[in-house]
């Protein structure tokens, strides 16, 4: 036996049986609630700038500092779900993060939302406690369109989480987006407490030694490694667009934060890809799909960047086109690469997890902040060009691997 998996728990039967539709469909709204936490906040930047007194700079650190707080709630939290019942670790980190929520819509000032916002950073990695959860639970026929479904609700959280976000925030101000949004979890913690089977531990390793089997993982799965660098360079354009579109919609266009939330109705659609790229793998195989999703990515900032070419109208158009582009491949890519890297080590499948969604969300946390300097710098097609390049950097990992296979 490896050091990766010594000390492992004794093997439990996987509670196939227990996976009910009603289950599955809970698991994919508490995965869609607790990562919408991370972008309520994007469309409202505007709002929430003027009624703080903040420049936009300024109020750019409030989605930079959610990002980043996931990636390491990703990194240091996330792998307890190997040591402690999942069940646990979701119900405790849904009543934090509905505090960390509340506490938002509370803040006085834009120094105290900035802590609060690091902290639901860190406590919506709830979300990948749901996601390994549902993995296990589902027999390994059918795991992909599993793991699809469940990233259906994740997808739909993030990109839905925007139109709900711009709509409240222009009617009855940024304080009742936050409020609204624990109350959410409030009531999901409810129906986890009632619904959710326990999920014993797969392994008795120390927090230490747990921490210290992820570099071990990270040397050990080559799989891995190329999953996190694709995904990551995927997300970085992925942020970069979603991070600065309101400020360029109110600037080039003079529409608020309700229009830039509607976007997220475009992007909704490329949430579809979840469940369909979940069979595709099931089928054909995850790699497949991920040089399918990282080149639909490419293509559709590309074709994005031809917007300067039409008059206003026809560019909102082209853009709203584009998102469902992108947001289909970079989804599709996701659950390919989850598919991939749940397969490498049952056992280990939380700190797996941990290692893929912290490369995932240090793009993102990356995107952010590169698509305000770039935009800043260089205008909206230096945005657009950031995320082209991110893109095929990504598809040129997937397509090295298949050479490499070769």
């Amino acid at each position: 036996m490896n050091s990766i998996t010594a000390r492992q728990a004794p093997a439990t039967p996987t509670r196939h049986a227990a996976l009910s539709r009603p289950l599955v469909l809970l698991l994919a709204s508490g995965a869609g609630l607790a990562v919408a936490s991370i972008y309520y906040s994007q469309p409202m930047l505007g709002v929430l700038g003027g009624a703080l007194g903040a420049s936009a700079r300024d109020t750019g650190f409030v989605p930079t500092l959610t990002q980043l707080g996931y990636a390491l709630g990703i990194l240091l939290l996330a792998p307890l779900g190997d040591r402690f019942d999942r069940r646990h670790l979701i119900l405790l980190k849904t009543v934090l993060l509905a505090i960390a929520l509340l506490a938002s819509g509370l803040a006085p000032g834009l120094p105290a939302l900035l802590v609060a916002s690091l902290v639901v950073g860190l406590t919506a990695t709830l979300a990948q406690d749901i996601v390994p959860a549902a993995a296990t639970l589902a027999p390994e026929s059918s795991r992909g369109k599993t793991v699809g479904t469940v990233m259906t609700g994740l997808l739909l959280g993030i990109l839905l989480s925007r139109v709900a976000s711009g709509f409240i925030a222009e009617r009855w101000g940024w304080r009742a987006v936050y409020e609204l949004a624990a109350l959410s979890l409030v009531v999901f913690g409810v129906a986890a407490w009632r619904g959710l089977p326990r999920l014993p531990a797969t392994s008795r390793m120390r927090y230490a030694h747990l921490m210290g089997s992820l570099a071990q993982l990270w040397r050990q799965h080559g799989e891995l490694r190329r999953a996190a660098l694709a995904q990551g360079l995927l997300s970085m354009g992925f942020s970069a667009f979603w991070s600065t579109l309101a400020v360029m919609l109110h600037h080039q266009y003079q529409m608020g934060s309700e229009a830039a939330g509607a976007f997220g109705l475009a992007g909704a659609a490329g949430a579809l890809a979840a469940p369909l790229a979940g069979r595709l793998a099931d089928k054909r195989g995850p790699e497949l799909v991920t040089r399918l999703g990282a080149g639909l990515a490419m293509a559709s900032f590309a074709v994005m960047g031809l917007g300067a070419l039409l008059p206003g109208d026809a560019q909102i158009g082209l853009i709203v086109a584009a998102t469902v582009g992108f947001d289909f491949g970079v989804q599709a890519t996701l659950v390919a690469h989850q598919t991939v890297v749940y397969s490498l080590d049952p056992a280990a499948r939380s700190r797996l997890n941990a290692l893929l969604f912290t490369g995932m969300f240090i793009g993102m946390s990356a995107g952010a902040a590169l698509g305000s300097l770039v935009l800043a710098q260089w205008g909206w097609m230096g945005v657009v060009a950031l995320a082209t390049a991110t893109s095929g950097a990504s598809l040129a990992v997937r397509l090295s691997r298949r050479r490499g296979a070769r």
